[in-house]
């Protein structure tokens, strides 16, 4: 797990809340994928193989057949590592003070968001079909007053949870700000 001892332009005091992952189940979704790709070889081969046809037994289709199998099995791999990639790395940190969305898109794309809990104007759970019920996964929608509007938490582990702790951090952050800025115009107005 990520060490979330010190996040960068943390502010004096914030605290990391909740560190959040995709459920589990897109794992599952991930490997079955590559499952089912990998079986395709194996069924052509044996459809062919059936037909009266030895793609291996000869030289020059042999080589062809281990250059294509050789290729399909190089982009599966890539397709493989690619979405595990994205699991492992989409995260979204909730801190006594922001909300940081992280969001890898491809390989070598990531995009950083990060939204102040003053700013939340709205938070919606969603909990969608028969998994998503049962195993308790769904999103999670933050709409903000910032510059990027909607954040998405997507397939996240107990989304009404999330949702309520959201709403009581963003809660206690207003509050706290509404003090501070009432105590400094008071000072102002003395001076």
């Amino acid at each position: 797990m990520m060490q979330l001892n010190h996040l960068p332009d943390s502010e004096p005091g914030e605290e990391v809340v909740l560190f959040l992952r995709r459920h589990w189940i897109d794992l599952v979704k991930v490997f079955l994928f590559t499952s089912l790709l990998i079986l395709v070889p194996v069924f052509a081969l044996t459809v062919l193989t059936f037909g009266g046809i030895q793609v291996f037994e000869n030289p020059l289709g042999g080589a062809l057949a281990a250059v294509i199998l050789s290729t399909y099995a190089m982009i599966v791999l890539i397709l493989t590592i690619t979405e595990l990639t994205d699991y492992w790395l989409d995260s979204w940190i909730v801190t006594t003070e922001r909300v940081i969305d992280i969001e890898q898109l491809g390989l070598f794309n990531r995009v950083l968001s990060e939204v102040h809990l003053s700013q939340i104007q709205d938070i919606t759970s969603e909990t969608r079909g028969l998994f998503g019920t049962f195993l308790t996964f769904g999103n999670v929608f933050v709409q903000t007053a910032a510059e990027k509007e909607r954040f998405q938490f997507k397939n996240i582990d107990n989304p009404d949870q999330v949702k309520l702790k959201i709403s009581e951090l963003t809660q206690i952050c207003k509050i706290h700000h509404h003090h501070a800025k009432t105590e400094s115009s008071s000072l102002g107005s003395e001076v």
